[in-house]
């Protein structure tokens, strides 16, 4: 808690953020948020990440510490770190619009992963039925994906890419046949397209999860 204190005390610093201003981003009094800055209350950890947000925050890693309880007079156990990383949420048609560069605070949702990336990944739902198969790897409608920008698309890898006469992208697997390449969906009950130079990769498929 201190650390987060601490963090958002010299985030507000640096970018000349008063406790009015920044209750008036989240909606809230400048009491409540003084409460939480002197440690008088402990805020949700939705509060803390909206807080976060409020301020431009980005890709965030959260640590959570786990510590074993022992015997008395044995030496303190080690300590286990388990790191999370914070992305954002996108949809299939803001994902190819071009936007103006955000403001330095915005209201996006952010979901938890351990997957650390490389570039500036982002979450997205999954839509309809080309990705679930009846058998082997499947991902079906509901469920999230995390697309990294950073990985380099190969053969075999799960990709979003996007035709350049199209305001959608796509997500499928890349597969290369005869020399060729295809983005081919992994319900058989739906076409292969060919990968030409009118179709670009805005990302790699890094990890699939199911939300309920």
């Amino acid at each position: 808690m201190d650390n987060w204190i601490a963090l958002v005390k010299a985030n507000m610093k640096d970018r000349k953020v008063t406790q009015d201003q920044l209750a008036e981003r989240l909606g809230m009094s400048q009491g409540g948020v003084g409460h939480w800055l002197n440690k008088r209350r402990v805020p949700s950890l939705e509060d803390m990440n909206r807080l976060l947000q409020a301020l431009g925050l980005g890709d965030l890693e959260v640590a959570l510490e786990i510590r074993e309880r022992s015997a008395p007079h044995e030496p303190s156990p080690a300590k286990h770190y388990n790191p999370y990383f914070r992305y954002p949420v996108s949809d299939w048609k803001s994902l190819c619009e071009t936007r103006e560069e955000r403001a330095t605070y915005d209201t996006r949702r952010f979901e938890l992963t351990d997957q650390r990336c490389a570039g500036a990944a982002f979450w997205l739902p999954v839509t309809g039925d080309a990705m679930a198969a009846p058998s082997g790897l499947s991902i079906g409608a509901g469920m999230m994906i995390l697309v990294d920008p950073a990985v380099e698309a190969e053969p075999g890898k799960l990709v979003v890419a996007q035709w350049a006469n199209s305001t959608r992208a796509t997500f499928r697997q890349l597969r290369e046949e005869s020399g060729q390449l295809y983005l081919m969906p992994l319900n058989p009950t739906y076409p292969k397209q060919l990968f030409t130079d009118d179709c670009r990769i805005l990302g790699v498929v890094v990890q699939a999860m199911a939300k309920f």
